[in-house]
């Protein structure tokens, strides 16, 4: 497995786990509404074939809006799947998953309390489809989205992602990744 980052982060440290700090002004997003499109978010990824699980438990500690880390997996600058929790402020974070496809980017999220600084992700991959979850202990998983990449491959990049849309030094730790095989079955298999 042969794995390289996009974007290098400002700085790497490996300290019970792989640490990210983010440069300034790194971010991942398309042309929807916004208008801007954005490809200079931190990500270390490995090229996969076939069906998998990719999960991760990471912890962070947000220090401007829209601060951000979590899974991605990734064809192209104008088509990829992101999922982390993204800060707001001191009242709000949100849950969330952005999806771009064919260089537009969508975006669904949850609210969630910004004292939830450990989560746990898992992205799983059937084909073009991707079932998209996370987890506050590792043991409950909560369905986030289910979605599709529209752009045909026959291989993905995946890993793990960290950008500061408006700020820098956002610090976080990825405890682990494990590629795994995919658990996620169609109803009636």
């Amino acid at each position: 497995m042969h794995n390289s980052y996009v974007n290098e982060p400002k700085r790497v440290e490996f300290d019970n786990g792989l640490v990210m700090i983010t440069k300034a002004n790194t971010d991942f997003w398309q042309g929807t509404h916004y208008g801007f499109r954005r490809d200079d978010g931190h990500c270390l990824l490995t090229r996969l074939e076939g069906d998998f699980a990719l999960s991760t438990q990471v912890s962070f500690t947000p220090k401007t809006q829209y601060d951000q880390c979590g899974l991605i997996v990734r064809l192209d600058a104008a088509n990829w799947i992101k999922l982390s929790t993204e800060y707001e402020d001191e009242t709000t974070s949100r849950l969330g998953s952005v999806v771009t496809n064919l260089g537009f980017s969508d975006w669904a999220t949850q609210d969630i309390a910004p004292t939830i600084r450990e989560i746990w992700y898992r992205i799983s991959k059937r084909g073009a489809d991707f079932l998209l979850e996370s987890s506050l202990d590792g043991q409950q998983w909560q369905q986030m989205r289910v979605t599709h990449l529209h752009r045909p491959f026959a291989t993905i990049e995946a890993g793990l992602y960290a950008c500061s849309p408006l700020g820098e030094d956002f610090r976080c730790r990825f405890h682990w990744l494990t590629l795994a095989d995919n658990k996620w079955f169609s109803e009636g298999a």
